[in-house]
């Protein structure tokens, strides 16, 4: 099949943008582009001028021509430095005695007429820093951005970020998933290692979704505890499943808050973990005997195949399964569901896609002038990692939620929606 022609619009020329065009050219020696835009951009600043003008008539009720009865009149010009699309620009502000007049064109206390704003919270969703930025809009806009101007526009989402941090939730979350990324923050002149705690869950529709982000210094059951009775504040009623890769008081925070929440370690982590120290030779035939483990179909079998594994290789690697047997508890749960559930929780990879895009943040920024800082570029990064569009996995959540309506049926005869 041919391929469709998509419907260009054209800018038509008519005989008024010629006449526009020739005046123009006459008015300005125009050679370069640069001289289109030196013309454009004076231009810019003499129709604002004529629209203030106009304005203050209005406000004033008669025309500068005009005679007037009234105790207010005009009283000369006020400059004022604005940025544009075309740069830096001084314009001509009306004035009147009484100093009632409130222009709309550029209002009091606006320096920016240009979607500047949004360029710059952009760009530091992207992960550039305030120097990167305020060079970037030097070099395209024609005009200097100090990085203080910078990160006060930033600040501007400060309050939205608050707002999105206590949002509602919903009451039911099959599986969340929280990880961890280390960031290089500065603190009264020394610079500290401070952990992003990504909190991402997944609705009983199958959407995924960041629940929150914490930022945190040291992990411990009561800390986590804090967290999840914040969830509880914001609706969260039940979780089905919890993975994390061994967070510090994550289990005993868990069993408090939840105590019907299975907790389930990333085995992806665990499998890592145990090859870090086998060398390459052996590396592919270990990987594929730990498949035999958390491909088991039982826990009983499961079991099996971690003696069996741990006999293989106990004579080259004595020490290498130890922490399979010390965290069983928290790896085994996987045995309790079906193969569907089983592909959604048996890593976090749900979460290290999204990781991914954070981690930019520690390449562009070797370290963050503050935690608050930080908290906004992660904030600003999550909406940019969203435009790739939400995830859905349906058939794993709803094997989970018929595993619930089997474990918890009093609970789930109360929530007809599920």
């Amino acid at each position: 099949m041919a391929r469709e022609k998509k419907n260009v619009h054209k800018v038509q020329m008519t005989d008024g943008k010629r006449q526009i065009i020739q005046q123009l050219l006459q008015e300005y020696d125009i050679e370069t582009v640069e001289d289109i835009q030196d013309a454009l951009k004076d231009l810019l600043g003499g129709t604002i001028k004529e629209m203030m003008e106009a304005e203050m008539d209005d406000h004033l009720g008669y025309q500068k021509s005009e005679r007037y009865d009234s105790d207010d009149y005009r009283n000369g010009y006020k400059t004022k430095r604005v940025n544009s699309s075309f740069g830096s620009l001084d314009i001509q502000v009306p004035q009147d005695r009484k100093s009632s007049f409130e222009p709309q064109v550029v209002k009091k206390r606006q320096k920016n007429i240009s979607n500047i704003d949004q360029k710059i919270i952009s760009m530091y969703a992207k992960g550039m820093t305030t120097r990167q930025i305020s060079d970037t809009l030097e070099d395209i806009y024609g005009f200097e951005a100090s990085e203080g101007f910078i990160s006060d526009v930033t600040d501007k989402i400060l309050p939205q970020i608050e707002e999105w941090q206590h949002r509602p939730l919903e009451d039911v979350y099959p599986v969340i998933f929280i990880d961890a990324i280390h960031y290089s923050v500065r603190d009264n002149g020394i610079i500290r290692k401070l952990a992003a705690y990504i909190i991402l869950g997944i609705s009983c529709s199958g959407h995924k979704e960041v629940l929150s982000i914490q930022i945190g210094e040291n992990e411990s059951a009561k800390y986590w505890l804090s967290v999840l009775n914040e969830m509880k504040n914001r609706g969260v009623k039940d979780i089905l499943i919890v993975c994390a890769d061994g967070l510090s008081g994550i289990k005993e925070a868990i069993s408090t808050a939840f105590p019907n929440t299975e907790y389930q370690r990333c085995l992806v982590h665990q499998v890592r973990n145990t090859l870090k120290y086998v060398p390459d030779k052996d590396r592919k035939a270990f990987a594929k005997d730990l498949k035999t483990i958390y491909n088991a179909p039982s826990e009983e079998d499961g079991r099996k195949a971690l003696d069996r594994v741990k006999s293989t290789w106990e004579e080259k690697y004595p020490r290498a399964m130890n922490r399979w047997y010390d965290n069983w508890d928290a790896l085994s749960p996987i045995f309790k569901f079906s193969a569907d559930v089983r592909t959604l929780i048996y890593t976090t990879n749900s979460i290290e896609s999204l990781n991914a895009t954070y981690r930019k943040l520690n390449r562009q920024r070797s370290v963050f002038p503050s935690d608050q800082a930080l908290l906004k570029a992660l904030y600003l990064s999550t909406f940019e990692a969203k435009k790739n569009g939400p995830c859905r996995s349906e058939t794993g959540v709803r094997s989970m939620v018929n595993f619930k309506s089997c474990m918890k049926e009093d609970f789930l005869n109360n929530k007809k929606s599920l």
